[in-house]
């Protein structure tokens, strides 16, 4: 097939397994309630620590990264860097913009942590340490998340050249874009911080 018709279908597949919202699925099946319901009213891992307690979060946490791995890993594998990068893209959008939400959905952050660590294993590790050194630093998972994600660029340029940086580039301004209620917050001052040690506020 040929490599750029591969990295569409790449996307797509991608985009339509990033779009299942798992952190919904989780939070009905074993939890009995609906996560959009509670706490920041967002689907991923950090409002399932405010609502779901660890347990829920940690599982949240791996199935949206598996979102971002699974198709990215397997892009890689049968095509090569284009269609892995075009995969991360799409698995990361997905989760932003899920179609069974109504086109809603999750900030990404996960996502684009497993999709990093498919194409680029270190780039998962350097994806880690900046955002745990971030929060702790400064106390808000938003900044680390932020931060974490811009630093993927020049990591998976690193990794994977020119096509790294634009796929991390472009995921990551998403997730800038999804996170703008909370910079907006911490402009005011009034984002709730977060402890690595326990669930924090809800807000």
């Amino acid at each position: 097939m040929n490599p750029a018709l591969f990295a569409v279908l790449a996307f797509v597949v991608a985009f339509a397994v990033g779009a299942i919202p798992f952190g919904v699925l989780v939070s009905r099946a074993f939890y009995g309630t609906d996560i959009r319901r509670s706490g920041s009213g967002n689907i991923g891992a950090a409002n399932a620590l405010r609502t779901l307690g660890k347990r829920g979060a940690v599982t949240v946490l791996v199935l949206d990264a598996l979102k971002g791995f699974a198709p990215v890993l397997a892009a890689g594998l049968l095509g090569g860097t284009l269609p892995a990068t075009a995969a991360a893209l799409g698995a990361v959008i997905g989760h932003c913009w899920s179609p069974f939400l109504g086109f809603k959905g999750g900030k990404g952050v996960a996502t684009f942590l497993g999709a990093t660590i498919a194409l680029w294993w270190p780039s998962g590790i350097a994806f880690g340490i900046v955002w745990i050194a971030a929060v702790l630093a400064c106390g808000y998972a938003s900044v680390g998340s932020v931060l974490a994600s811009l630093a993927m660029a020049p990591v998976l340029w690193f990794g994977l050249g020119p096509v790294g940086f634009v796929s991390g580039l472009l995921c990551a301004l998403l997730i800038v874009i999804r996170h703008s209620e909370n910079l907006s917050r911490l402009r005011a001052g009034t984002e709730n911080r977060f402890s690595l040690l326990k669930a924090p506020r809800q807000s």
